[in-house]
């Protein structure tokens, strides 16, 4: 027999949204894919309609009220901070149901903070995707192969790792214990990347550079796969080799052209430091110096006249480096665009998100 299309397939559960940001349409048009059915999302920013209207299109927009209402599962896809009040107000006023299942995809909670719901029979479950979202069509295809970070109580185990699956996902459990740390890992790796790589192309541009985003692309992408493959390992450039010369000469040019990328740079640089000391990749007796380079915040001296320019670019370009591994391996993509601009319905995920 040939296979039935999702459409033509009974749905098993009717599916809302409350909060139409970047994540929760694009979560709801892939349970659709798999035979679930939308009926009903709330939004109040033109963008959310917008948004709503492109992913969702005929599914009427209403109050949240209503979508618990008319739904059997129900995706709060709200921002961080206002997903308490929301919970509760919703328990408040009778809106939840006993028996619906309640999802929410913030990455800093578990299911503790749907209590006030529990409490009125609802089946409390946290499905955070670690995945940046654009708020397109795109979305629904990048969550192919995307994990999720599933906390649910024992019994529910089953009912969120099917959802993970039929959304193209692979559940990754976290304790509801852990679920901050997590949050602030994942952070870390995918909202700092954007800045870092955003910085990155403004300073190329200003050193006269006519394409950044074409000279960082080979670049970044071998460090991500050599990152992900080897951790520490993948660590090249001035700092691991113990070049203090150079990350002196770094900051003193930092501070006359863009003064605002100094803090960060130290920051970053003390840091791989410190892990490159910890792991034997920067010398004891070259790590002294530039420690000391670092601790002045940079004041120590630039670099002598006539010498070569300072190497910024990562790898030491002098020759190979027989302790770099080979980038082989693709990586994620976790740095993808924002392309809508701020929304108040739109949860901050990055990884924001993986990013929240």
């Amino acid at each position: 027999m040939p296979p039935t299309e999702a459409q033509d397939r009974p749905a098993r559960l009717t599916v809302g949204v409350v909060g139409a940001g970047r994540v929760g349409p694009a979560l709801a048009a892939s349970l659709q894919l798999a035979g679930h059915r939308p009926v009903a999302v709330s939004g109040v920013s033109d963008a959310s309609v917008r948004r709503a209207a492109e992913l969702l299109p005929d599914v009427p927009l209403v109050t949240p009220a209503e979508v618990l209402a008319r739904a059997d599962l129900v995706l709060l896809t709200v921002p961080d901070d206002a997903l308490a009040g929301l919970v509760s107000g919703l328990a408040e006023t009778g809106a939840v149901r006993p028996g619906q299942l309640l999802v929410h995809t913030s990455g800093r909670f578990g299911t503790a903070v749907l209590d006030p719901a529990t409490r009125a029979g609802a089946l409390p479950l946290a499905l955070h995707p670690a995945m940046t979202f654009t708020g397109t069509s795109v979305d629904v295809q990048r969550l192919a192969g995307c994990s999720f970070g599933v906390t649910s109580p024992d019994e529910l185990r089953m009912a969120a790792e099917a959802l993970v699956i039929e959304m193209g996902g692979e559940p990754e459990w976290i304790a509801e214990s852990a679920r901050p740390l997590y949050h602030a890992a994942l952070a870390i790796g995918a909202n700092h990347l954007v800045t870092l790589v955003a910085q990155s192309m403004e300073l190329l541009h200003d050193a006269g550079v006519q394409a950044p985003d074409r000279m960082l692309g080979p670049l970044l992408g071998a460090a991500l796969d050599n990152a992900l493959r080897s951790g520490d390992a993948a660590l090249t450039g001035p700092v691991a080799r113990g070049d203090a010369g150079t990350v002196a000469a770094h900051i003193a040019e930092l501070r006359r052209h863009a003064p605002q990328s100094v803090a960060g740079y130290v920051a970053m640089a003390r840091t791989t430091a410190d892990r490159a000391l910890d792991h034997g990749l920067l010398k004891p007796e070259l790590a002294e110096d530039l420690l000391d380079v670092l601790a002045d915040h940079g004041d120590g001296p630039g670099p002598a006249p006539g010498t070569s320019a300072p190497d910024t670019s990562g790898p030491h370009t002098s020759g190979p480096d027989p302790d770099a591994p080979d980038p082989d391996a693709p990586g994620p993509d976790v740095s993808g665009p924002d392309t809508t601009g701020p929304d108040p319905d739109a949860p901050d995920h990055g990884p924001e998100e993986g990013d929240r």
